[in-house]
């Protein structure tokens, strides 16, 4: 869905009655009551000739993909500079406002703290990390006695299929850092987290390769669009 917003006559943002000027009414409601165009209206500041900020973050958010300001995460500095209205300035602005995003929501939870005893506090974790990719992402968690996560490997980037994903490839690697046990983590870029066939498939091989070598796999993730699907959780897989 699109974000549409009234035509009006150009008229400056002091004329504005409170409830339309996105800092006002921050000051006001709180900044829960800002729409995203809103917020992100007061990221740039400014509009570009003839229009509003939040005109200009309107268009902004058409032009992301899907249309959700989510999609910035998916945005190069090229891409937002051919949107009129953003140079190089509030392109940067964007850029460095997606990064502290990251690093905020990466400092949340440090990786030395991650205790891999519920899917849905892995897939919280990693769920920023990975939605927004349009490419598929294997990741492999190295898990101690705890199920403490000691490191956090990407295995591939490209698409998911045994061959890239392979047991080999992956117990190559628990071996190598000594692991207990592991979780396997991939996303899928269409957004929807629905396990494939060869993702069972695969779950299966390596179940049975984990068995054999002492190292359990605890889980296989498939990280969505703000959603996450746990094989093991959804019964998909006897583990």
């Amino acid at each position: 869905m699109s974000y549409d917003i009234d035509k009006k006559d150009k008229i400056t943002m002091k004329e504005l009655p409170a409830s339309e000027q996105p800092y006002e009414k921050f000051c006001i409601y709180g900044a829960e009551s800002l729409s995203d165009a809103e917020l992100l209206a007061v990221i740039i500041r400014t509009g570009s000739c003839g229009e509003r900020s939040t005109e200009l973050a309107v268009r902004i958010i058409n032009s992301i993909p899907g249309q959700k300001i989510g999609g910035l995460f998916q945005m190069s500095r090229a891409q937002l500079e051919e949107i009129k209205g953003i140079g190089k300035v509030k392109a940067t602005q964007l850029l460095c406002l997606n990064e502290i995003t990251r690093r905020m929501m990466s400092s949340v939870l440090s990786e030395s703290e991650l205790i891999c005893n519920e899917p849905e506090r892995v897939a919280v974790y990693f769920m920023h990390k990975m939605k927004f990719l349009e490419y598929e992402q294997v990741r492999l968690l190295i898990l101690n006695g705890r199920n403490a996560m000691v490191k956090d490997i990407v295995i591939s980037n490209g698409s998911f299929n045994s061959s890239m994903a392979s047991p080999r490839e992956i117990f190559y690697n628990a071996l190598k850092y000594k692991a207990v046990s592991i979780i396997l983590l991939h996303n899928h870029p269409s957004g929807d987290p629905t396990p494939s066939r060869e993702d069972i498939v695969l779950t299966q091989r390596l179940c049975e390769a984990g068995k054999l070598i002492g190292i359990a796999l605890l889980d296989h993730i498939v990280i969505g669009d703000n959603s996450y699907v746990s094989i093991k959780e959804s019964c998909l897989q006897d583990m």
